[in-house]
Order: C-alpha cells, then sequence, then structure tokens
C-alpha cells in the first residue's frame, strides 16, 4: 500500500506541473492587454500613460518572455509561495482560503442530497424491476441526466424565487441560500447514481450465491443489505467518486447562477481580470482536490471487498 501511494503522489506532482503548463499557456494566448485589464478590475480604469503602463508590466511580469513568466512562477510555487493576487495584491493562498468554506458547503451538500436520494431509490427500483415506479424514476432520471446545470439553475430562480417568493435568488447565508443550488448541483448526480445503483443491484441479485443465500430460508431483506448490497456498492462507489469530482468542477458554474462567493466564482473572476497567479492557484487548488478524491475512492475499495488490494499484496481468496 505505502509503495501505490508513493507513487500516486509522484504521478500527483507530474499532474499538477502538466495543468500549471497548459493553463499558463492557454492564459498567455488569450487576446488583450493583460496589463490594462488588470488596471481596470484594480483601480477601475485603464487609462493610464506610457509610464504608468510600463510600470505595470514590470509588476505582473508581462514584459518578461513566456518561459521566463511561467520560470519565474514555477520557482515560487516550488517555495510554497503562491504569490500575490494583480488585482487585489493578497496572497492567493489567503484568497482561495477565503473562498473554500463556501464551496466545500456547496459541494458536501450536494453530495449529501445526491448519495442519500440515490441509493434508495436504486434499490427500490432494482426490487420491483419493470413496475410503474421503476418506469417512473427512471424516466425522471434520465431527463436529470441530460438537463445542463446552469439551465436548471435558472428554472428554479424562476420557479421557487422570482414566481413563487419562497428561496433567495442568490448569494451566503443560512440554509435557505443553499437549498436551490445544492439541488442544481447534486440533481444530476443523483440520477446517474441512481440508474448505477438499480443496474448494480439487478446484476449481483443475480447472481448464483445470491440464488443460494435464499435457498438456505433467508430473508429478502437479509439477502439484500447483507450479500447483495455490498458488493453492489463497488462499481456505486467508484462513479460517486467521479461525480464528486463533477461537483467540484460543476461548483464554477453554480456558484456563478448563484452568485456565491465561492472558489468557482473566484476562477471566473480571475479569468475575466486575466489575474494570472490567482488562476494558476485556483486551477492548481481544483486539481489537487480533484486527484485527491480519486485516490482516497481507490482506498476505500479495500474496505468495501478485502480481496482488493494495491501494491503487490494479494488479499485472501
Amino acid at each position: 500500500m505505502f509503495t501505490y501511494l508513493l507513487r500516486r503522489i509522484c504521478l500527483l506532482v507530474f499532474v499538477l506541473w502538466g495543468v500549471s503548463v497548459l493553463t499558463f499557456t492557454l492564459m498567455y494566448l488569450l487576446p488583450g492587454e493583460r496589463a490594462r485589464l488588470v488596471a481596470i478590475y484594480r483601480w477601475g480604469y485603464d487609462d493610464l500613460s506610457a509610464k504608468e503602463l510600463a510600470t505595470l508590466r514590470r509588476e505582473i511580469g508581462e514584459d518578461l518572455p513566456f518561459p521566463q513568466q511561467y520560470a519565474w512562477w514555477l520557482g515560487r510555487v516550488a517555495r510554497g509561495d503562491l504569490g500575490y493576487s494583480f488585482v487585489t495584491g493578497r496572497p492567493v493562498a489567503a484568497e482561495i482560503l477565503a473562498r473554500v468554506p463556501a464551496t466545500l458547503e456547496l459541494a458536501v451538500a450536494a453530495f449529501f442530497f445526491a448519495a442519500l436520494t440515490a441509493v434508495p431509490l436504486g434499490i427500490a427500483c432494482a426490487r420491483r424491476p419493470g413496475s410503474w415506479w421503476d418506469n417512473l424514476l427512471m424516466t425522471g432520471s434520465l431527463i436529470g441526466v441530460a438537463m445542463p446545470n446552469f439551465w436548471l439553475g435558472l428554472l428554479l430562480i424562476l420557479i421557487f424565487s422570482l414566481t413563487l417568493d419562497l428561496l433567495p435568488v442568490a448569494g451566503s447565508g443560512g440554509l435557505a441560500h443553499l437549498v436551490l443550488p445544492a439541488f442544481t448541483l447534486g440533481a444530476g448526480m443523483a440520477a446517474v447514481s441512481t440508474r448505477l445503483v438499480r443496474a448494480s443491484l439487478l446484476e449481483v441479485l443475480a447472481q448464483d450465491y445470491i440464488t443460494m443465500a435464499r435457498t438456505k430460508g433467508l430473508g429478502e431483506g437479509e439477502v439484500l443489505w447483507r450479500h447483495a448490497l455490498r458488493n453492489a456498492l463497488i462499481p456505486v462507489f467508484t462513479v460517486l467518486g467521479l461525480q464528486l469530482n463533477h461537483l467540484v468542477g460543476g461548483t464554477v458554474i453554480v456558484e456563478n447562477v448563484f452568485g456565491r462567493a465561492g472558489v468557482g466564482q473566484l476562477m471566473v473572476e480571475a479569468i475575466a481580470s486575466r489575474d494570472l497567479p490567482l488562476l494558476q492557484g485556483v486551477v492548481l487548488f481544483l486539481a489537487f482536490c480533484f486527484a485527491g478524491v480519486n485516490l482516497l475512492v481507490d482506498i476505500s475499495y479495500t474496505f468495501l471487498d478485502p480481496r482488493i488490494r494495491y501494491g503487490g499484496a494479494k488479499g485472501n481468496e
């Protein structure tokens, strides 16, 4: 296991490096003069003299060749310094950490909504395949899979905020501000997971060892919860892990639709203002979250199925 973890950590370093190169290159190729955009977001205007513009270019490193800009940034990151925002002048790490609680709150709420919805609904469908209940839920889940987050969010705002006046349109605060964003972000994940739980459970229930358990006189509930569900949840955990990564990325859209001051909204602001250190820091943070979630999902397999081992160890047959 230790060898496997070490290998994954080394791979993570290369992934983060590749992401940083790609992001830096794309930002460098974007049209527009970065210094003038930074001036607009920093001071509210771009009517700078030639001397002021040259000073600002030197400050943000725009006067340097691209390889030198990247090497300068990478050297700071290697020392654990993500740099300072071009616009606010605050440390990038502080800017990100200030936005993490809002994003984490939204992602956790959406994940639990999806998991607590998908597992019982998927089990109910698998126990009565072909019933009206099963057909209704499968049709609803198909709609949920196909529905874009931004469209669903705007539709919920129109119905529950503007028409019924039940929930706030945007912002952060109490539970009322979290309901619509969490539902918007978790709906697609719940739809996918419900279909997967149903399909996986139906496959397991058709196995010979389930038939043997039934012939021994075990009740249907014991067969389901003790023997079938644990094996059926292994592929579900894989998809939930991937969907959790989708939640991290989906916050970029949902936070901007609902005006939540999270990491996703911070990334959009950094792109608009060409705030390169801030954007690089946010992208590295999101990439680290993606890789960390994948690693945790892989490790969770060893608890769900003792036969799965990493690092060359073999489980009991």
